[in-house]
């Protein structure tokens, strides 16, 4: 064979095979976008179980909810996963006010940060402390803190197009806020809510004590953007303002939960496995929706969407929905425990918990040889208008996965909106938009296929 002929061979060779995956592609999202199951199972999740905070109710019927849906799929294995959960529990909702002086208050909206303690039974009051930063803190020192509330009013960066690293500049405050407050006297902590929107909605999300004792808690509340801005302009104002909340929330024995799964048997290489997932829980003031219904049902019709395109992988691919991820990851955790009992070989994970919005692409955490060869990909998913391919985290239930052979993926949707619903009482069914929740469904699929078919190592 002359050298021109096999340098035809080679061309018609790869156009046929970039024709073949990409009918492949169009023939997943056609069946996603016209015969998708994602956003009926979503609109039950949500409206007919409602809220899944771990180790309530709305969490135990969740998990029987989709283990009987992916019964129905004819998947070659279908299983719960047992886990124990922390219970924390809201209680009677919070009420909260500031006192510019005796008599005079205005009322603002608050929620309880996810394991905080309650205030006492007659609630609390105290003078205000602002700041932005920890630094800030550690610069007032005890003398200016002690017996007062702190209140953390950094907001999200707006000019940050990647909203999540806005997300990620401020967080700090909500999670580790209480703990650092404590060194210094203070006997309470408000947090401006993790929200590029000005509105009235606060924001829950988890904190954590560390170690301290439980007679050194203190508690702790989200309050909207509005309300923060209120207070912050009161205070600049009126030194002397004080603030009063009350909340009743507690935490607890840890209970029995479950993470559900399924499984398509690999036809070649059973024993390597690529895995979709979401996290099942969601905090309790919405339904959870977008935070992380989408990222459920998006999983589940993966393996639907691959039987229904007359795909069969040749790797098993299993459907996790994790237990946990809002208040402890003990699901994630668990999955990779006993996945490293089995030893079992993972070689590929892809997470979902961004939201239902319209899908922009993925993020990888992988080698950069692997990376590379990923980014040929690109152009098959130019036509769906994804062009977002970058190296970097992938979710927080399949990260203990990871090792220095495997990769893990992260859907990445536009992420403009995530956050005006994230944890808050508006995460709910009427925020999402059926077609934008399908064509995720659809992206993930594709994906899911061409790893599959070539490999991690991608030859």
């Amino acid at each position: 064979m002359t050298k021109i002929v096999q340098c035809l061979v080679i061309l018609i060779t790869t156009i046929s095979f970039s024709q073949t995956d990409a009918e492949v592609l169009k023939n997943i999202y056609k069946q996603s976008l016209k015969n998708g199951k994602s956003y009926n199972w979503l609109n039950h999740l949500s409206n007919q179980i409602g809220s899944r905070l771990s180790g309530s109710l709305g969490a135990e019927r969740a998990v029987e909810y989709t283990k009987n849906e992916l019964d129905k799929l004819g998947l070659n294995k279908v299983w719960l996963q047992p886990v124990m959960v922390p219970k924390w529990v809201r209680g009677a909702k919070e009420f909260a006010f500031i006192e510019s002086e005796s008599g005079t208050t205005t009322n603002v909206n608050i929620c309880a940060l996810g394991g905080s303690v309650a205030t006492p039974a007659l609630g609390l009051k105290a003078s205000v402390v602002e700041v932005n930063s920890f630094d800030e803190l550690e610069a007032l020192g005890t003398e200016n803190i002690k017996d007062k509330i702190v209140f953390y009013n950094r907001p999200m960066q707006a000019d940050l197009i990647q909203t999540f690293d806005a997300y990620g500049g401020c967080v700090n405050q909500r999670y580790q806020g209480a703990v650092e407050a404590v060194k210094y006297g203070a006997v309470g902590v408000i947090v401006r809510s993790m929200n590029l929107r000005m509105d009235n909605l606060p924001h829950t999300g988890s904190m954590t004590y560390n170690d301290l004792p439980i007679s050194q808690r203190i508690p702790s509340a989200a309050i909207s953007t509005n309300d923060a801005q209120l207070l912050s302009t009161m205070l600049k104002l009126n030194k002397a303002v004080k603030f009063y909340f009350k909340q009743s929330c507690k935490q607890l024995k840890d209970v029995q939960s479950y993470n559900v799964i399924g499984e398509i048997t690999g036809s070649q290489f059973p024993s390597e496995y690529i895995l979709v997932g979401g996290h099942l829980d969601s905090w309790d003031l919405g339904d959870g929706s977008h935070d992380d219904g989408a990222g459920v049902v998006q999983s589940m019709d993966v393996l639907r969407l691959l039987k229904l395109s007359g795909i069969t992988p040749k790797r098993s691919v299993r459907v996790v929905l994790f237990m946990n991820e809002e208040n402890g990851l003990r699901g994630g955790k668990k999955y990779a425990e006993v996945a490293k009992q089995k030893s079992e070989n993972h070689v590929f994970a892809l997470e979902s918990d961004a939201g239902g919005f319209t899908p922009r692409g993925f993020s990888f955490d992988c080698s950069d040889a692997v990376f590379n060869k990923v980014l040929s990909w690109q152009t098959l998913f130019k036509p769906y208008l994804i062009h977002y391919f970058e190296k970097g985290g992938s979710g927080a239930d399949v990260g203990p996965l990871k090792t220095n052979a495997n990769v893990l993926a992260g859907l990445r949707p536009d992420s403009q909106r995530y956050f005006d619903h994230h944890h808050a009482s508006n995460d709910t069914f009427d925020a999402i938009n059926k077609r934008e929740l399908e064509l995720g469904a659809a992206t993930m699929t594709a994906l899911v296929y061409l790893f599959d078919k070539y490999g991690v190592i991608l030859n």
